[in-house]
């Protein structure tokens, strides 16, 4: 991956191995071409290994990626610095102040082209380095990306007088000697020239050296300036990542406080501010898709269907690369749901929104999509009833049936009758007639459903509870049809199929009380008993197990 081998580099930097940080930042590229951060790194890489021709054409691929990124303009500066086209680095260091007009690194690189270009005509590409054998490690970016990437030297760079004396030996290096009894110079010195320097006279040959340059050196001046300068920022870590990082974290932070902000908005039904709020912090963190359904449900409430099924297809698609938690996509699928049922106006029109749901539910069986699936369903099917609704096209229906029926084709009447069903839900006839023919074709628990209906949508109608008890006497369920013949005779006393069915039933009743039963239909009923869950009930009770245990 990239971010590891630009992890390996960041580390390969800052223990010093800038031919190592080369190449990890190289593999990286070569994964990521179109992060500027990483061309930056391998810049500021090339750079500390005095490489600037590579370091240039790093830095230009930085700004080319990310023009408005001050940090490329100072690579490009360092970088053109160092191959002494010092007018070509003061145009850099002002092109990134032009976008970061506070940047103090920025600042004090250009202080230093200035200086070099006003010291004598620019030079062309290798040009010599300073005569001072020590100059050029306190030349450029270079220098304070060293110390910024040193644990021990960053901290010095918090302290004014240190950095004044650093900007002091960037500007004329000849005066090393008058800072060298100073140990956070002399451990400057020694990350600068990647060598231990923990104190002055623990490399005595080194400090003798230094000293010959000038017999000024017995009486270093360490006192700080009167008058101090403001304290410049330190050079960032010289692997950009860092900065890169801050950054990210202070836009998701900001995006955060705007998120909060549309929710307070949202809660007090001020949609419109609450948009506003949601889209900053969109436009902060694309990485983070609640804005997006937290707009969305705004959109919802406002009755912008459209414009929430825009965001949740965004939150969807954008969760999936990102490969966010699968709550907050199936949220983001319920909600796009949700709105496609608000701009439902026909059964067709919920098709949409089932599929959708039952998306939602594969990312997550959450109970509240759940049951808007349900409610989507029921909906549909209600608007379907009512669109297929018409009475006058049902009689026509149930009167085929009817004609079918007399033929003795009872299949085709069954049909007949369910189209006139379809057409008018509540028409007692139809169902009665199906029934009817359920009976006639054996379907005796589909008879017996129908004839139900017909009692439950109309409670006077005698006909109901006829099917109803031939259904059950059919069954042989004499006692629940006699019952059944007595409820109908409340309402129709002297309706004659009633009156004949009751005695049927009693006369059925009466045989098998009386031991009139053949073999088979004794056999018949007792298997009938051992299905009545009252009769299931007693023999699983645990006393009357242990009764029937001797009897076995």
């Amino acid at each position: 991956m990239a971010d590891e081998a630009k992890a390996r580099g960041n580390a390969a930097f800052s223990s010093g191995d800038y031919r190592a940080a080369v190449g990890h930042f190289s593999d990286a590229i070569a994964l990521a071409p179109a992060n500027h951060v990483l061309y930056s790194n391998r810049s500021a890489a090339h750079a500390s290994l005095h490489d600037y021709t590579d370091a240039l054409a790093d830095a230009e691929k930085t700004v080319e990626l990310k023009p408005d990124w001050s940090k490329g303009y100072s690579r490009l500066g360092a970088a053109c610095q160092g191959l002494g086209r010092y007018d070509d680095a003061v145009s850099a260091f002002k092109r990134g102040l032009e976008i970061d007009p506070g940047n103090e690194a920025l600042k004090s690189g250009l202080a230093d082209a200035q200086a070099a270009a006003a010291a004598g005509p620019s030079r062309g590409r290798g040009a010599p380095p300073p005569s001072n054998p020590f100059g050029d490690v306190f030349q450029g970016q270079e220098m304070w990306a060293k110390l910024t990437a040193d644990p021990t030297t960053r901290g010095y760079l918090q302290q004014p007088d240190f950095v004044k004396m650093m900007q002091d030996l960037q500007k004329n290096p000849t005066g090393l000697n008058l800072y060298l009894k100073d140990q956070r110079v002399m451990q400057a010195l020694g990350v600068l020239l990647n060598v231990k320097l923990h104190t002055p006279g623990q490399d005595s040959g080194f400090e003798a050296a230094a000293e010959a340059d000038s017999p000024a050196a017995s009486k270093p001046d360490n006192k700080p300036p009167k008058e101090k300068e403001p304290e410049p920022e330190p050079e960032p870590e010289p692997m950009e990542i860092n900065e890169g990082e801050r950054e990210v974290k202070e836009r998701k932070a900001h995006a955060q406080k705007e998120k909060e902000a549309g929710n307070a908005a949202y809660k007090k039904k001020d949609f419109e501010t609450a948009i506003q709020h949601y889209t900053k912090a969109i436009e902060l963190d694309d990485e983070d898709i609640s804005y997006l359904t937290n707009r969305a449900a705004v959109y919802l409430e406002m009755g912008r269907y459209e414009d929430c099924i825009k965001d949740c297809d965004k939150a969807v698609e954008r969760g999936r690369e990102l490969r966010s938690d699968y709550k907050m996509v199936a949220r983001a699928l319920t909600r796009k749901g949700t709105a496609l049922v608000k701009m439902a106006k026909c059964s067709k029109d919920f098709e949409p929104a089932i599929e959708t749901f039952q998306k939602a539910l594969t990312e997550h069986r959450n109970p509240d999509t759940l049951k808007k699936l349900n409610d989507a369903e029921k909906a549909r099917k209600d608007l379907e009833q009512q669109e297929y609704f018409d009475p006058k096209l049902a009689d026509e229906e149930r009167e085929k049936g009817n004609e079918c029926f007399k033929e003795q084709k009872y299949p085709e009447a069954v049909k007949h009758y369910t189209e006139s069903l379809r057409r008018n839900p509540k028409d007692v006839k139809a169902y009665s007639n199906r029934a009817a023919c359920y009976t006639k074709l054996g379907a005796l628990p589909e008879g017996l459903k129908d004839a139900e209906k017909c009692i439950e949508l109309d409670p006077t109608f005698s006909k109901g509870y006829t099917r109803k008890g031939a259904v059950q006497f059919f069954m042989k369920e004499y006692e629940k049809a006699l019952e059944t013949y007595q409820e109908g005779l409340k309402h129709d006393p002297n309706n004659q199929d009633l009156l004949d069915g009751v005695r049927r039933c009693v006369e059925q009743i009466n045989k098998a009380s009386r031991g009139d039963l053949t073999p088979e239909e004794l056999k018949e009923r007792q298997a009938k008993g051992m299905q009545d869950p009252e009769i299931q009930n007693i023999l699983t009770d645990p006393v009357m197990r242990q009764v029937r245990k001797p009897m076995s």
